[in-house]
């Protein structure tokens, strides 16, 4: 396959014009497994720039372009994840997966080019809760997991990827399914978790700790993510008389906070703005009519596509 411009017509030709349309396919894989938007562009474009270096011919020695792109961004990935754990104990607090809003709710009025968080597919396995169960995964199962289980890829393509047998595969996709469905309960209607976020919403607003408390799972837990760039709680708060006492606490000192119902990783969350800058994201996990887990990423880093 070539992925030259035709001579003198200014026209790109259909071979380029197929590497690039792996560009979606390529940030929504590298996102899913790094758990980050600009993580998961740096890979992408890294991928393209190994594509790029090939010679023509070599280009056209490959069968599937799309499988040879989707092997690079895997391996750039698995690379990074393995890199990951000393460069998260250097992280100062905790560290959340960074936040994806609905792009119905930010594309509107933006200039240039489309983003590519346009381009993540909201469904199910981006959602926050997910995300975080991914983090306790070792590189290898997170890998064989995000291509069996979500991207279809069979354990054979697997294995020429993360460099072991297509049995072995087999296991670690096997081993972290069973981290994903080990914390699981049963899922909550769309509309009581999108009733739960907003009562929670109008509670945080009035700074009613009672409200709030009656909402809050008793072992509630909230962690909170400033990466050292904005003020954040270093370690969980656990309970749900001290999440609301923290938020009404927060409420209190920052009057001028308006706080929007908002769409994040595909769930019901919340966005706290000052000034109209986003200062805070918020994701929710909901187990039955309580609320139990809270994501609170401020690390303003990780709000870009939210700004």
């Amino acid at each position: 396959m070539s992925t030259r411009r035709e001579p003198g017509d200014g026209r790109l030709d259909p071979g380029l014009t197929a590497i690039m349309s792996e560009r979606r396919h390529l940030i929504n894989l590298a996102y899913r497994l790094l758990g980050s938007l600009a993580d998961a562009e740096d890979v992408v474009q890294e991928t393209y720039a190994r594509w790029y270096a090939l010679t023509p011919q070599q280009q056209d020695a490959i069968d599937s372009p799309g499988g040879w792109l989707t092997t690079v961004a895997s391996r750039i990935c698995l690379d990074l994840l393995g890199s990951a754990r000393a460069r998260r104990e250097r992280y100062v607090g905790e560290w959340i997966p960074e936040p994806l809003p609905d792009r119905t709710e930010w594309i509107t009025g933006r200039s240039g080019g489309v983003d590519p968080v346009d381009r993540v597919t909201l469904d199910e396995s981006i959602n926050m809760a997910f995300l975080v169960v991914l983090e306790s995964m070792t590189p290898a199962e997170r890998v064989a997991f995000i291509l069996h289980d979500v991207f279809r890829y069979s354990f054979a393509d697997i294995a020429e990827i993360v460099g072991r047998t297509p049995a072995a595969c087999r296991q670690l996709a096997s081993s972290a399914r069973r981290r994903i469905r080990a914390p699981q309960v049963p899922a909550t209607p769309a509309v009581q978790r999108t009733n739960l976020v907003r009562d929670f919403k109008q509670a945080w607003e009035a700074k009613d700790i009672h409200a709030l408390i009656g909402l809050l799972d008793p072992e509630v837990t909230t962690i909170a993510d400033g990466g050292g760039l904005a003020s954040a709680e270093l370690r969980p708060v656990e309970g749900s008389g001290q999440v609301a006492r923290a938020f009404v606490e927060i409420a209190g000192r920052t009057p001028d906070l308006t706080i929007l119902e908002r769409t994040v990783n595909g769930q019901p969350g919340l966005v706290a703005q000052q000034a109209g800058v986003t200062v805070t994201v918020l994701a929710f996990d909901v187990a039955g009519d309580r609320i139990k887990r809270i994501w609170a990423v401020r690390n303003p880093e990780k709000l870009r596509p939210w700004t």
